[in-house]
């Protein structure tokens, strides 16, 4: 099979460097600069055992592949708020033999939260969903990096909404390349769990690290609020003894010289300046069921909104003291008291 990695950023970029690496065909779909710098000197995968590059064929969108194959992959792995696009620019590519990708190929949701899948399956029909555990960053355009070993990361597999279809095949291929990949006949149950442990990303956006005794009780909070929220939803997800035995020291973080990792996928969108943020399908997700399933979230509310600004203004990541986010939280659950 030839994988078509669709946003070969951080997560994308050292899942399709690790499947080159192995030996599998690999093509890398990104833009701008990072586009630039893949076409022009290849993609530099950062690792513990050392730095690669991978020439590998580099394009912005599907025309220049012609007809896609038959045997094609398609890894999404933009950020939610661009999988609209992704999936209207791929989604009509013919595929030899007749039919489109929407019709007729895998398309693997590599991402964050778990709107993606939804809105992937109203356009294709093989949709599969992964939980991604894999620390990664971009470092610049044309270098990532991942500092995960002796695996790079884990990564739960299964098509959505049920069953495991040809993730297998799948699995099998992410496993040579240093990935563990269980099978599971129920993705969103582990996404869910992700998701929850992702709550906390746009507070590190905005006020830093959550390693004081202020972000860290701030936190368990704004999780609560999430475990609340799915918990009334009648939403499973696996516990925290699941995902810790699954995870266990198989990826263990070591310093990586020259690629400094300096926070999640939200800081990193801050970092970068991109002008958007994840967190409307991450907090923003338990604000929606909060909503929908009369549970009050105003904490999530709260992290959304200032995750928003923050974007938008390209406001410097951390810049908010922990301090000032505790006091703006208290005035927002009070609001809620009243």
């Amino acid at each position: 099979m030839r994988y078509i990695i669709i946003g070969a950023g951080a997560v994308g970029g050292t899942v399709g460097g690790r499947l080159a690496q192995a030996g599998r065909e690999v093509v890398l779909v990104a833009r701008g600069q990072h586009l630039a710098a893949l076409a022009e000197r290849g993609l530099k995968l950062r690792v513990p055992e050392g730095e690669s590059t991978y020439r590998l064929p580099a394009v912005e969108g599907p025309d220049p592949l012609g007809e896609l194959r038959a045997d094609d992959v398609l890894l999404l792995a933009v950020k939610t708020q661009d999988t609209v696009a992704a999936l209207e620019a791929w989604g009509e590519a013919p595929v030899a033999g007749g039919g489109t990708a929407a019709e007729r190929l895998p398309l693997v949701c590599l991402q964050n939260g778990v709107e993606s899948q939804r809105l992937a399956l109203r356009r294709f029909r093989h949709v599969y969903g992964v939980c991604v555990w894999l620390p990664s960053t971009f470092v610049e355009p044309g270098v990532v990096s991942a500092a995960g070993t002796p695996l790079t990361g884990i990564l739960h597999l299964g098509r959505y909404p049920h069953g495991t279809g040809t993730a297998r095949r799948i699995a099998a291929d992410l496993a040579a390349a240093r990935f563990e990949v269980p099978v599971v006949p129920d993705v969103a149950r582990w996404q869910y769990a992700k998701l929850l442990g992702n709550l906390g990303n746009a507070l590190e956006a905005v006020s830093g690290p959550v390693d004081s005794e202020q972000a860290m009780a701030l936190y368990a909070r704004v999780r609560a609020e999430g475990e609340a929220v799915l918990d009334a939803a009648g939403i499973a997800y696996a516990s925290a003894e699941e995902q810790k035995e699954a995870r266990a020291d198989k990826v263990t973080l070591v310093p990586l010289d020259g690629s400094p990792r300096g926070g999640g996928s939200s800081w990193q969108s801050l970092v970068r300046g991109t002008g958007t943020i994840e967190a409307d399908h991450l907090n923003g997700e338990i604000v929606l069921l909060g909503r929908l399933h009369g549970t009050p979230t105003p904490l999530n509310e709260l992290l959304q909104r200032l995750a928003n600004r923050f974007a938008r203004e390209h406001r410097p990541a951390g810049s908010l003291p922990v301090a000032e986010l505790v006091r703006l939280a208290e005035e927002a659950v009070g609001a809620v008291d009243r």
